[in-house]
């Protein structure tokens, strides 16, 4: 039964009454320095908040060998995070309405120099009608909305007639690993909404992403006689000029990919890390680089990084020195595939009126070029998955931030969406 104009206009005010306080809880969260690895306070601050609300709490760690075993699991390298997941669970008086899964990610990617910023990084500082600070879009205002679109419904004396799952994870920004744990874990819902940063729209497609490290070895002399060495880091900077010729070729078959009809360079290749060599004046004996290279959606993750293998190991054969010495690679990261969001479910056309009164405009779908903690949902749970969150900028660089008049109306909607999906009851 749709929600009546009263009882949504109820929502709609307990959103705003309850903002303030979702304002400073989300900046209580973008003061955990929670980078990779680091995430184990603000899991706990997780935890006992969910349990202050009357969530039942389930907590775990990551399971490497089902992990790494699961087809869209990824390697664990020294740098995969333990910290726990954290899962708050809501169960209705009675099971009348249908479940849900909330999911946010609190994992934040480095903030590079300090200096940098003109913001403090993790003050979560106000500046008009943006926060800002790392992870304040990406996506610990997704996380708080998740908290205060049930809370709405609390302050008025209802509570979800379903199943709700709160999913509080890590390791979305380096393997996915954290979403895949809650699906091995046995969870599963009716649907699944994650506020990633959008800016308000829903994705209807994303790409898979491979992580991959290349090491070059070279031949080490002094630079005075460095015609009789090989530089290491010259041959790795052949390897990523051939690389590009990959991410050139896949560009080129866009056209054939509905998802990325009329997306300018779906495909992006990126270099993140290189290090290389032991001393200014010798002929560097080794290099190291990061490659994170997306996929289009069913494409198959492993077939895709064999391409690669073949490609790099068909380069060398034709280059004088890595003939010889061909370079290895190694994943260390994402091994996920991407995923696209099928039109017509009720979930979807839920969210979609639910966005409309919010905003007062249609809903509007898109591509996405990045990792979707998503595509566990719609890969391997099979269930509609909805990822739609508020306005941000400059994600992964300096002075992110996200807009707060995005971010209220963003949880009017997720509030409006939860009860109409889940229905409501007293509490």
């Amino acid at each position: 039964m749709p929600l009546s104009p009263q009882l949504r206009d109820k929502i709609l005010a307990a959103v705003d009454a309850g903002f303030d306080e979702q304002i400073a809880y989300t900046q209580k969260l973008v003061s955990f320095a929670s980078q990779r690895g680091q995430e184990f306070a603000i899991q706990d601050f997780i935890q006992r908040d969910y349990a202050a609300r009357g969530l039942k709490i389930d907590r775990f760690d990551m399971d490497e060998a089902a992990l790494t075993a699961h087809e869209g699991g990824a390697p664990f390298s020294p740098q995969h995070s333990r910290a726990p997941i954290v899962v708050g669970i809501h169960h209705p008086k009675q099971e009348t309405g249908r479940s849900l899964i909330l999911q946010h990610h609190l994992d934040v990617v480095p903030i590079g120099p300090r200096d940098m910023w003109q913001h403090d990084p993790y003050g979560g500082q106000i500046d008009g009608d943006w926060m800002y600070g790392r992870g304040a879009g990406d996506m610990k205002a997704g996380a708080a909305a998740n908290v205060f679109a049930l809370q709405a419904l609390k302050a008025i004396g209802l509570q979800p007639a379903a199943t709700v799952y709160v999913q509080s994870v890590v390791e979305e920004e380096s393997t996915g690993n954290g979403a895949l744990q809650t699906y091995l874990r046995g969870y599963t819902a009716d649907a699944a909404l994650i506020p990633e940063p959008m800016d308000e729209e829903l994705t209807r497609a994303n790409v898979g992403v491979l992580w991959f490290t290349v090491e070059v070895r070279g031949f080490p002399t002094h630079v005075r006689e460095m015609g009789a060495g090989t530089n290491a880091i010259d041959a790795a900077h052949r390897v990523i000029a051939s690389l590009r010729d990959i991410e050139n070729r896949w560009n080129a078959e866009a056209a054939a990919h509905p998802e990325t009809a009329g997306v300018d360079h779906p495909i992006n290749m990126n270099i993140g890390m290189i290090e290389g060599g032991d001393w200014g004046s010798s002929v560097p004996a080794w290099c190291r680089f990061q490659v994170r290279i997306s996929i289009y959606a069913g494409q198959n993750a492993q077939a895709k990084y064999a391409e690669i293998r073949d490609h790099i190991a068909g380069f060398a054969r034709g280059d004088r020195f890595l003939n010889q010495n061909p370079p290895v690679l190694t994943q260390n990261g994402f091994n996920a595939e991407g995923y696209v969001l099928a039109p017509g479910s009720d979930a979807e056309a839920l969210l979609g009126q639910a966005h409309e009164t919010a905003f007062g405009t249609p809903l509007k779908t898109s591509f996405s070029g990045a990792y979707l903690d998503a595509r566990v949902y719609a890969l391997y749970n099979r269930i509609p998955v909805l990822n739609y969150g508020p306005k941000s900028r400059a994600g992964h660089g300096f002075d992110e931030a996200v807009s707060l008049s995005s971010v209220r109306k963003v949880t009017k909607a997720m509030a409006l969406f939860i009860a109409d999906w889940c229905g409501t009851e007293a509490v």
